[in-house]
C-alpha cells in the first residue's frame, strides 16, 4: 500500500512540474511577442541593387534586429526588432554608419511618398 500511495505522489509532482514548465514556457513566448517592435525607414539615398544589398547584409546582422524588408522601389526599409537589445536610434546610427540617412515613417507619410 506504502508503494502505491509512493508511486502516485511521484506522477502527481511529476505532472505538477510539467504543467509549469508548460506555464512557463507560455509566459516567456507571449512576453518575447510583446517585446518587438516594427519600424518603417524611408531612405533617400537607396535607388539601386547594389544600396538595397549593402543594406541588407549590414543591417540585417545588426544586434536585436528579427527581419528586415527592403522596398526598393519606394525606398522603404520595415525592420522588425527586439526592443530589449536595441532602439530605434541604434538603428539609424547603424545606417549613418554605412552612409545613409533615414527618417522614420508613419502610415500616412508611407502613402505619401509611395503616391
Amino acid at each position: 500500500m506504502k508503494t502505491k500511495t509512493v508511486f502516485m505522489l511521484i506522477i502527481c509532482s511529476v505532472m505538477m512540474i510539467s504543467n509549469i514548465q508548460v506555464i512557463s514556457a507560455q509566459n516567456d513566448t507571449k512576453e518575447k511577442k510583446d517585446n518587438k517592435e516594427i519600424v518603417e525607414f524611408y531612405v533617400a539615398g537607396m535607388h539601386c541593387k547594389n544600396c538595397q544589398k549593402k543594406i541588407e547584409k549590414n543591417i540585417a546582422f545588426e544586434k536585436g534586429v528579427i527581419d528586415l524588408n527592403v522596398d526598393l522601389e519606394n525606398k522603404i526599409v520595415t525592420i522588425t526588432f527586439s526592443k530589449d537589445k536595441t532602439n530605434i536610434e541604434k538603428l539609424q546610427k547603424a545606417f549613418e554608419k554605412i552612409g545613409y540617412a533615414t527618417e522614420i515613417i508613419d502610415e500616412e507619410e508611407k502613402e505619401r511618398k509611395i503616391n
